[in-house]
C-alpha cells in the first residue's frame, strides 16, 4: 500500500476542484450546446449515483465506446469517483479488436454513445462475455438509456471515493504479437498527468479548447488542463475542415490539438486563407511523423503556434517540442520530438541501460510519477518494459548536447500512420490468410500525407494474380481503416536473413533511401 500522505489529488478530485472554482462558466460547448462548470459538476454526481446503485467491486472495469461528447466524459469521471476503472475503447477500431479488449480487460459494464455508435454498441454488447450492464447515451433497442436513468435518479453530489491504490484506468496500447496490451494505472499513477501537462505545454489562461481528434485518446487528455485553466472544451465529433475553420472563427479557438494529416487538409483546404484564425494562440501536434516542408508551410501561413508533443500510452507526456523550438532559422529542431519535460526523468540507454554519449543511438527510458503500473495480465512483458526501474519505451533515438531527443527508428517494427499505432504483424495476420498469398511483408513507408503508409509487399502464390482492392478490403474489413494497406507491392520474393526471416531492413531501404525516418 502506498502512503498517503504523498499521494496526489486523485484525478476525480481535482476534476471537482477544478469545476468548483467557475461555477458560471461555460465548461463543455457543442454544436446546438453547452453546460456550465456547476452543470457538469450535477451531472457527474447523478451518474455517480446511477453507477454506485450497481454495487460493483472496486476497480471493475466500465468501457466506453463514444464520440466527443461532454456528458460522457463526465460519465467516465464519475466511474472514477465511484471506484470503477475505465477502458476507452479506440472508435476506428474493428468489432474484433473492441471485443478483445473489453474481453482482455474484463469489463463488466459497456457505456455507448448511442447517437454515434448505436449498431456497434448492439453488436459488442450481444457478442461481449462478462457484460452485466449496458448503458446508452440516447436511446437505442437495448440496454439502459444513461440520460434517462439520471432523469430518475434525481441530484446527487459528486464524492471522490477512491483512494490512491484504486485501479483507475486500463488504456490499450498495440503489441507485436498482434494484440493489444492494458497499461494500467492506479490513482497515484495517474494523479499527475495534469499537472505535467500545465507545466510544460504552453496552454492558455481561460483556453478556448478545440477537440476534433477522438477525447478517448490523446486530445482527452487535454480536458481537465482546461478546465483547470478556467476555460471551454469546444466539441465536435469527428474532423471535418470546414467545421474546424468555423468553430475557430467563431468561438475564437485558442487551443487545438490535431494529428499531422489533419493539419494537411486544413493547408490544402480552400476556406484557410478566408478564415480569420488570429485567436489561435497554441496548436498541439503529435502521434504521427510530419513533414518539415509541410511544418514550414504550416508556421508560413497559420503563425508560431505550433507545439509538438511526444509520449505513449505507457507515459504520457515525455518531452515537448514548444513554439519557440519551431524557428524557421533552425529547422534541424523540426525532426526532433522535443525536450524532456520536468515531470519525467528521461535518459538514452544502451542495451545494458547504461547512458549513452550525446548524439550515441540508444533506447529511450523513463522515470516519472505517470508511467503506468504493469500491462495487464502480462507479467513477463511488464518485467520487460519496467526493468531495472525504467520504462524502455522502444523508441531509439539520439539526443544533443541540450537534450534535445531525435528518433531514429523503432525497436520494434510499429508504424505511425495518420496518428495511429499499426503493427506489422496485425496486418501481415489477415493478408496470409487469403488463398492467393504465398508470402507477405508489411512495411511502412514515407508519405506526405499520413507519415507513414501502410504498405504490403506480396508474393501471390504460383499461378494467381492477387487483385490489389479486394486485399486491402480484406484488411479492412478484420482489422479497420487505419490498418488497411495504403498500396500492394507484388513481388517474385521477399529478401531473407541468414535465419529465414524476412530482411525489413534490406525491403526498407529502397522506400527510405535519402529520406529521414522520425516521429512526432
Amino acid at each position: 500500500m502506498s502512503n498517503p500522505l504523498y499521494a496526489f489529488p486523485t484525478v476525480g478530485e481535482q476534476t471537482l476542484r477544478a469545476l468548483a472554482r467557475y461555477p458560471s462558466r461555460n465548461a463543455f460547448s457543442w454544436p446546438g450546446g453547452s453546460i456550465t462548470y456547476q452543470g457538469a459538476t450535477d451531472l457527474i454526481g447523478r451518474i455517480q449515483a446511477v453507477f454506485t446503485r450497481l454495487g460493483l467491486q472496486p476497480g471493475a472495469r466500465v468501457a466506453f465506446l463514444t464520440a466527443n461528447r461532454a456528458d460522457t466524459w463526465c460519465a467516465g469521471v464519475a466511474a472514477q469517483l465511484a471506484r470503477l476503472a475505465i477502458t476507452w475503447l479506440h472508435p476506428l477500431a474493428s468489432l474484433e479488436d473492441q471485443l478483445f479488449q473489453i474481453e482482455d480487460s474484463e469489463a463488466q459494464m459497456l457505456v455507448v454513445d448511442a447517437a454515434a455508435f448505436r449498431d456497434r454498441g448492439g453488436e459488442l454488447a450481444a457478442k461481449a462475455s462478462g457484460i452485466g450492464t449496458v448503458f446508452t447515451v440516447g436511446p437505442a433497442d437495448y440496454g439502459i438509456d444513461l440520460l434517462q436513468a439520471i432523469e430518475q435518479a434525481g441530484s446527487a453530489s459528486a464524492r471522490c471515493l477512491a483512494n490512491p491504490d484504486d485501479v483507475a484506468s486500463l488504456n490499450y496500447t498495440g503489441g507485436t504479437t498482434g494484440k493489444s496490451k492494458g497499461a494500467l494505472r492506479r490513482h497515484r499513477e495517474y494523479g499527475g498527468f495534469a499537472g505535467a501537462i500545465l507545466a510544460d505545454f504552453e496552454i492558455p489562461e481561460a483556453a478556448r479548447y478545440l477537440t476534433v481528434a477522438p477525447i478517448s485518446h490523446v486530445a482527452g487528455t487535454k480536458v481537465l488542463p482546461t478546465l483547470m485553466r478556467g476555460g471551454t472544451v469546444h466539441m465536435l465529433r469527428g474532423f471535418d475542415p470546414e467545421a474546424v475553420f468555423k468553430t475557430i472563427a467563431r468561438e475564437r479557438i485558442n487551443f487545438t490539438l490535431f494529428v499531422p494529416t489533419m493539419i494537411y487538409v486544413l493547408l490544402d483546404h480552400p476556406a484557410l486563407d478566408k478564415t480569420e484564425l488570429s485567436s489561435l494562440e497554441l496548436v498541439l501536434y503529435g502521434a504521427s511523423a510530419m513533414s518539415p516542408s509541410r511544418l514550414s508551410e504550416a508556421l508560413q501561413r497559420i503563425g508560431p503556434v505550433f507545439s509538438q508533443l511526444y509520449g505513449q500510452t505507457e507515459c504520457y507526456p515525455v518531452s515537448v517540442l514548444r513554439k519557440a523550438d519551431h524557428d524557421p532559422k533552425t529547422p534541424e529542431l523540426f525532426l526532433s520530438c522535443g525536450f524532456p519535460i520536468a515531470a519525467c526523468d528521461v535518459r538514452i540507454l544502451d542495451d545494458d541501460d547504461r547512458e549513452v554519449k550525446p548524439g550515441e543511438p540508444g533506447e529511450i527510458c523513463v522515470r516519472a510519477q505517470h508511467v503506468m503500473a504493469e500491462y495487464w495480465k502480462r507479467p513477463e512483458t511488464t518485467a520487460e518494459t519496467l526493468k531495472n526501474g525504467w520504462l524502455h519505451t522502444g523508441d531509439i533515438a539520439t539526443a544533443d548536447e541540450r537534450g534535445y531527443m531525435y528518433i531514429l527508428d523503432r525497436k520494434k517494427d510499429m508504424i505511425v500512420s495518420g496518428g495511429f499505432n499499426i503493427f506489422p504483424r496485425e496486418v501481415e495476420d489477415v493478408l496470409s490468410q487469403h488463398d492467393d498469398v504465398a508470402m507477405v511483408a508489411v512495411i511502412g513507408v514515407p508519405d506526405d500525407k499520413w507519415g507513414e503508409a501502410v504498405t504490403a509487399v506480396v508474393v501471390p502464390r504460383e499461378g494467381t494474380r492477387p487483385n490489389a482492392d479486394e486485399l486491402i478490403s480484406l484488411v479492412k474489413a478484420r482489422k479497420g481503416s487505419a490498418h488497411a494497406p495504403k498500396r500492394i507491392e507484388f513481388v517474385d520474393k521477399l529478401p531473407m536473413t541468414g535465419v529465414g526471416k524476412v530482411d525489413k531492413k534490406v525491403l526498407r531501404a529502397s522506400f527510405w533511401a535519402g529520406r529521414e525516418r522520425m516521429v512526432g
